[in-house]
């Protein structure tokens, strides 16, 4: 099968989601400046670079009750931080439950009965249960093509560590949480296994 992009679609339901995957998803918190944190995912979301560190977050869309953009984009837009909380899979239906488009106002946290804790160098709150959390200043945003596609780049500050899933040898193993992967249509993944392949060395 072969199509453009431009043109029309010969499958019912867009791929490109279900192509580019397995994705990692950014659990978001914020708070805004009325003190309203707000908690959501998004899945167009990865890292860039290791000096600074740095992860970009795609956010799409706006909501009605929102100048511009989702609760959480513009929340960091305007405070300038956010933290990214790394979702495992005994979370799976809390994070898809934290998807719905909740009236600004709503804290999802607290409405799923989450708590939260304090970051360390931001102010914003971060998930206390989370496997790991990124607290991150945001340092730009970039209008993208088509309406409401917006890119935020951010630094991260620091990074917070469940003791549970640090080995004795000092390594974070992604098997004891088993992180959330976002994939195309409804469907999600859980990283349950992994393999080591060293990279490879050119001969003399």
């Amino acid at each position: 099968m072969f199509y453009r992009t431009d043109g029309e679609r010969p499958l019912p339901r867009d791929p490109l989601t279900a192509i580019v995957s397995p994705r990692p998803i950014a659990w978001i918190t914020t708070r805004g400046s009325d003190g309203q944190v707000n908690l959501s995912p998004y899945s167009f979301f990865n890292a860039v670079a290791y000096t600074p560190p740095q992860v970009i977050v795609a956010s799409i869309g706006d909501k009605p009750d929102r100048e511009a953009g989702k609760d959480s984009f513009a929340q960091a837009r305007a405070s300038g931080v956010l933290c990214i909380n790394i979702a495992g899979y005994d979370d799976r239906e809390a994070l898809n439950a934290s998807s719905a488009p909740f009236p600004a106002e709503v804290n999802e946290a607290a409405h799923l009965g989450l708590e939260l804790a304090e970051c360390e160098t931001i102010d914003c709150p971060r998930l206390a249960h989370a496997a790991a959390s990124l607290e991150c200043r945001l340092t730009q945003v970039v209008d993208l093509e088509g309406r409401a596609n917006r890119l935020m780049i951010a630094r991260i500050e620091a990074i917070h560590l469940r003791d549970d899933c640090l080995t004795e040898e000092g390594r974070f193993d992604v098997t004891r949480f088993k992180p959330l992967t976002r994939l195309g249509y409804s469907d999600f993944g859980a990283i349950e296994s992994v393999f080591r392949m060293p990279r490879p060395k050119l001969p003399g």
